[in-house]
């Protein structure tokens, strides 16, 4: 909040290159890897949380005026949190995004993904196999019960916990060993099994369609600085530039008739 434009108050301070920040906006492109043309555009401000979201918005506007719903979608690892994986999987889209996941621990004890997850009773299974579990009473009061949403916790018992002959390489500095499991785990787990298909290579490949627009933009178009203020602004010089690129992959695709020359 510190650092403001006096010119463009919207624009965002960002040092996204890492190199010497500066005032801008971020132009997203949501594209056909089929023949690299660009489908929709949405500009917003340079931050991840926005960048993320403009993806809900281009695919509902994609579908509504197009009818276009993609089988699958092509991002980088900023765009492969829990919400955003899970808005994917829910609407059929298979998310080949690299996962956030945190779940490393620094002392070398088993992470999350050294237990197994028993969806059908709820609960983890160390590999010693003894059970971690959210709940084990019913409660009377409804509010101190699962409530389906924000981050679950699961735990193990203390007694088992401290008879247990892994417990140095479990949680050596905790009486008991305990995960958390977010409200999107199934749709990351999702996307970690696409990670290991064929077809995810595949699809990396296909990504540097993607980034060579951006590159065509800024070297080509010289799209370097805007000259409009303002959101709307921003917005309509990035839809303009995208117009131009589509314009020049039709000329490939469809070239002019050639006429002939008279001797």
């Amino acid at each position: 909040p510190k650092f403001t434009s006096h010119s463009d108050p919207a624009s965002q301070w960002t040092a996204a290159r890492k190199g010497p920040a500066f005032f801008s906006y971020s132009d997203n492109y949501l594209i056909d890897t089929d023949h690299g043309v660009i489908l929709d555009v949405e500009g917003t401000r340079s931050i991840r949380q926005a960048e993320v979201g403009s993806t809900q918005t281009m695919l509902t506007r994609v579908k509504d005026k197009f009818g276009l719903v993609p089988d699958w979608m092509i991002a980088d690892t900023a765009y492969g949190s829990g919400p955003m994986l899970g808005w994917l999987v829910d609407r059929d889209i298979d998310p080949y995004i690299p996962v956030i996941d945190k779940a490393a621990r620094p002392d070398g004890t088993w992470t999350r993904t050294d237990f197994e997850w028993d969806a059908e009773n709820d609960q983890y299974i160390c590999p010693e196999g003894h059970a971690l579990k959210q709940f084990r009473r019913n409660y009377s009061d409804p509010n101190r019960g699962p409530t389906g949403k924000g981050t679950a916790r699961y735990r193990a018992l203390k007694d088992v916990c401290q008879v247990c002959p892994s417990k140095q390489k479990c949680c050596p500095n905790a009486d008991a060993r305990k995960i958390t499991r977010e409200e999107h785990e199934d749709a990351r787990q999702v996307a970690r099994d696409l990670a290991k298909t064929e077809e995810y290579q595949i699809a990396m490949k296909l990504r540097k369609k993607v980034e060579m627009l951006f590159a065509h933009l800024k070297r080509i178009l010289g799209l370097g600085r805007l000259r409009l203020r303002g959101p709307c602004g921003a917005n309509d010089e990035f839809l303009l530039a995208a117009t131009a690129q589509n314009l020049r992959k039709l000329a490939k695709i469809l070239p002019a008739p050639q006429q002939t020359r008279k001797a």
